[in-house]
């Protein structure tokens, strides 16, 4: 992942069932200024906040996207505690507004 216009809080969680950092999550700031990139590799959920006015957000995946493989936990979940570097709610996407829990979603082998 980078971001080479504006500025994102980038979010991985473990969604590994057998992991030892399962339900662990790391986040870091993309910007255009810092140039920075995060790796997301299989078996861990991906999400972020964009921090700027707009940003422009690119990605590259393993795979061609199949809408059907696709899972959503919800942002705030309070098991994961992600500090999302943003007050208040954010305006979320129909597929995020629908998002599990995380004792509910799905793992990986």
């Amino acid at each position: 992942m980078r971001v080479v216009r504006g500025s994102v809080f980038d979010v991985a969680v473990d969604l590994r069932r057998n992991s030892p950092t399962l339900g662990q999550w790391v986040g870091t700031e993309l910007s255009e200024e810092n140039q920075h990139q995060l790796w997301v590799p299989p078996g861990f959920a991906h999400g972020f906040v964009v921090l700027s006015e707009t940003a422009d957000f690119l990605y590259k995946t393993t795979d061609y996207y199949a809408p059907e493989h696709e899972r959503c936990i919800v942002w705030n979940d309070p098991d994961i505690g992600v500090d999302w570097h943003f007050e208040g709610t954010p305006s979320l996407s129909a597929k995020d507004q629908s998002g599990v829990a995380f004792k509910n979603a799905e793992l990986f082998a």
